[in-house]
């Protein structure tokens, strides 16, 4: 799905300068303490987060959210007068405060209308929009078909394909050749209609998804299909199966993992590697020549390429972007083998993170050389690129780190990597991230 990536740390913050600015306005004794204003902005935090307030799909409109705005405003304004008796603030009447907070609702209201309307405006235009095919064509596509033109969602149909032969201009074909097409126009996004389809089809489609980055959606129908990740959304009264979800498909959860990842990133740079980094340059030096940093080209998110930095552990060859380091790899100077037993070659890639082009937990990135060899020999490798890489994941706690010798070595990555997406939480971040540290200390952690 395509996304805008500041809709929703945009609308948090504007939520939260009008709280704030309301409070400094009319209750300015609030602002006299110091944790009463860290109340206030961290409970409309947890309060937003735990109702899953801010708009995570294209379908998403006032009206159905409108519940949960009332279920917000209830909640927060407990936490509201509840602060004045809490902090011992009471030099405002009941009624004054009502009014105050009111003024806070009909804010947060107006500006929720804006928001809605401008978001309408702009995929009216055509930007933010997701091209979507369907294969498959029974009862529910004349339903599915007015979602995909309501220009508030930003779909861009571009038809559908059916073994029955049509003359309708949005009939693209008959099935077999859906394929061809999905790769040649850019398609995002496939729906699928199980009751056209066998479950072989199905499958194959399945299957060419999961190996090209294209996200695929079943509309059910009693073909047994069942996938770990699968979830269930409802379009307009059409039941669609998602069989690829992940709780980072949710804007606000990227938002949480992106401001984890830039308060430990920070620390890191602040804290290590600012005393860390001459060190080592020192010590480099004295061992071998060359450059302190070590750079390479690497397959980040959606196979988008950056350069990911690293702690120079080898000394100058000409195969360095082709060939991945093995065990007593001759390459390896002495001061490289210690920076890599411990992983600290790594840790330049917290630079990397404060960029964006890298997440502090995820799959760990390859050479782009082994991403074109691996997305063609291993099966639903390419899932793992729906995600940021990071410098640390689960894979490599749970030992699947350093050469790859066997096919297996991979595959096993893969799996991981995909049961990460799939089960994400900032939970699980924390505990790979205190486990990472935990066994470089010990010396057991090589990302490669």
């Amino acid at each position: 799905m395509k996304k805008s990536n500041f809709i929703i740390p945009v609308s948090f913050v504007v939520h939260i300068l009008f709280i704030n600015l309301t409070l400094y306005m009319y209750t300015l004794d609030t602002y006299l303490n110091g944790y009463s204003i860290l109340y206030y902005n961290l409970t409309w935090l947890i309060t937003t987060y735990s109702l899953n307030f801010y708009p995570t799909a294209r379908r998403d409109g006032f009206m159905t959210n409108f519940k949960s705005f009332i279920i917000l405003f209830i909640i927060y304004g407990l936490v509201y007068f509840t602060s004045f008796v809490f902090f011992g603030i009471n030099s405002y009447t009941p009624q004054y405060l009502t009014l105050v907070y009111l003024q806070i609702c009909v804010l947060l209201t107006l500006f929720r209308i804006l928001f809605y309307w401008a978001k309408k405006l702009y995929r009216s235009k055509g930007y933010n929009s997701t091209r979507v095919v369907v294969i498959g064509k029974d009862k529910n596509l004349q339903k599915l078909k007015r979602i995909f033109d309501n220009p508030e969602y930003g779909y861009r149909y571009m038809g559908y394909f059916d073994n029955v032969k049509s003359n309708h201009a949005t009939c693209l074909g008959d099935i077999e050749s859906s394929f061809n097409y999905i790769f040649e126009n850019d398609i995002e996004e496939v729906y699928c209609m199980a009751s056209k389809l066998s479950k072989a089809e199905i499958q194959y489609v399945m299957k060419i998804a999961d190996n090209s980055l294209k996200r695929i959606k079943i509309i059910p129908d009693n073909k047994e299909l069942f996938s770990r990740a699968m979830s269930l959304e409802l379009y307009g009264a059409v039941p669609i199966l998602n069989l690829r979800a992940s709780p980072l498909d949710l804007d606000y959860s990227n938002l949480i993992k992106r401001i984890f990842d830039i308060l430990v990133s920070s620390f890191a740079i602040v804290f290590v590697l600012s005393w860390l980094t001459p060190l080592v340059y020192i010590l480099m030096k004295i061992d071998s020549k060359g450059p302190l940093f070590f750079k390479q080209q690497r397959h980040g998110v959606n196979r988008e390429i950056f350069w990911c930095y690293k702690f120079r552990s080898m000394s100058k060859s000409d195969t360095s972007n082709t060939q991945m380091a093995t065990k007593n790899d001759v390459r390896i100077t002495k001061l490289g083998k210690i920076l890599r037993k411990t992983s600290i070659d790594e840790l330049p890639q917290f630079f990397n993170v404060l960029k964006g082009d890298m997440s502090v937990v995820g799959p760990r990135p390859h050479m782009v050389v082994h991403t074109q060899q691996y997305e063609g020999s291993v099966d639903k490798y390419l899932v793992r690129h729906f995600l940021k890489p990071g410098i640390t994941g689960l894979a490599q706690i749970q030992g699947c780190r350093g050469e790859i010798v066997e096919r297996a070595d991979i595959v096993n990555r893969v799996r991981y990597d995909i049961f990460y997406m799939e089960k994400w939480s900032l939970g699980l971040d924390t505990k790979i991230v205190f486990l990472t540290i935990y066994n470089a200390i010990k010396g057991e952690v090589k990302a490669y």
